[in-house]
């Protein structure tokens, strides 16, 4: 059985707000194991007999629509994925005072035009980093007061639907996984 992490986009904000253990049960009626929500924030670790990502992600989604009433953006990675992504120091000053650093997880990589560009938007509080299927957002000031996704170079990218963690709660997600 292959170990996974479910990132749900939108979960427990809002109208959207269920309690961990019916999302958990949800999981498990889907059939995966080992099933345990991490934040209250949409994140389940869960192990399932398949190792295709785009299934389990379709087939997750299907579920929470059908079982919540509303579309659930899901976002698969295994648990060697999450590993990675936690231990990358994408930038210097991640770690310093009054720095944060979130991790955007995509579905699929993006096309390397749109990459690049998107990597090129700076700010003076805000820089981006893309690899893979993930995105890095360095800020330097207090997320909420970031202007940067609204700029029209951010808005001409039209980047598909992601879900966004801070890198410091996908570190003590994978100090749960190796624990």
């Amino acid at each position: 059985m292959q170990q996974y992490v479910a990132f749900l986009r939108g979960i427990n904000l809002g109208k959207r707000r269920l309690p961990m253990s019916r999302l958990k049960e949800l999981f498990e009626e889907l059939g995966f194991g080992e099933v345990e929500t991490f934040i209250a924030s949409g994140n389940i670790l869960f192990s399932a007999k398949t190792t295709n990502d785009s299934l389990l992600e379709s087939r997750i989604a299907k579920h929470l629509e059908a079982a919540l009433g509303y579309a659930v953006d899901t976002f698969v990675r295994t648990e060697k994925e999450v590993a990675t992504i936690g231990a990358a120091k994408i930038f210097p000053e991640d770690g310093r005072e009054g720095i944060t650093v979130h991790v955007g997880f995509l579905h699929k990589k993006l096309p390397d035009e749109i990459a690049l560009k998107f990597a090129a938007v700076r700010t003076e509080a805000d820089e981006f980093r893309v690899i893979d299927r993930e995105y890095y957002w360095l800020c330097r000031i207090r997320t909420h007061e970031s202007k940067v996704w609204t700029l029209p170079e951010i808005k001409a990218l039209k980047l598909p639907t992601s879900t966004m963690r801070n890198l410091t709660s996908i570190r003590k997600l994978v100090a749960k996984l190796i624990s």
